[in-house]
């Protein structure tokens, strides 16, 4: 049984969820985000709460009825709250700023690496080696954090690169002499 797929998600004054057959839309005080959903799991929208059904006990239909809710549930706390991620670069010499709306990345390669962010996701850089991404939508943020990584990745030896805040880089033990 699922027990995420059973929680009901409660709903504020200011969030309004529309159902379109199988398309959901959510509207709130920062935004709107609509997607379309699996057909077989049932949305059931009330007055101050959205509960999900699934049809049966089949493998497919337990695994869909607990992520369909995770999905709308972000949604949901998307359009009140919003989400962020947070990145750090660690390197001598690593830093990034904003030229306009363009983030600009110096770490380590001959020419500046700059990434325009989609509609609906702001980058803020408070410091040069710390860089926040906002947005409605957990999965484009994460999406946009993970992009930003990949410019240069933590390396293991001496700890250099992007990283999430908090993340743990294992080190290794470099080459020995003799």
């Amino acid at each position: 049984m699922s027990r995420i797929g059973l929680k009901p998600i409660e709903l504020s004054k200011d969030v309004t969820v529309t159902l379109d057959g199988n398309k959901v839309t959510v509207k709130g005080p920062k935004g709107e985000l609509s997607r379309e959903l699996h057909q077989d799991i049932t949305v059931n929208v009330g007055e101050e709460e959205v509960t999900f059904e699934r049809p049966s006990d089949h493998k497919e239909h337990r695994s869909l009825h607990g992520t369909t809710r995770s999905i709308v549930n972000n949604m949901v706390e998307g359009v009140t709250k919003g989400f962020e991620k947070s990145l750090e670069l660690v390197g001598v010499g690593y830093r990034a700023n904003k030229a306009g709306n363009k983030l600009v990345l110096n770490v380590g390669y001959s020419h500046p690496v700059e990434i325009v962010p989609e509609e609906g996701i702001e980058i803020d850089v408070p410091s040069n080696t710390k860089v926040i991404i906002k947005g409605i939508d957990k999965e484009r943020v994460g999406a946009i954090a993970s992009n930003i990584r990949s410019v240069r990745r933590p390396e293991p030896y001496k700890g250099k690169g992007i990283r999430y805040e908090g993340e743990y880089v294992r080190r290794k033990e470099g080459k020995t002499g003799k």
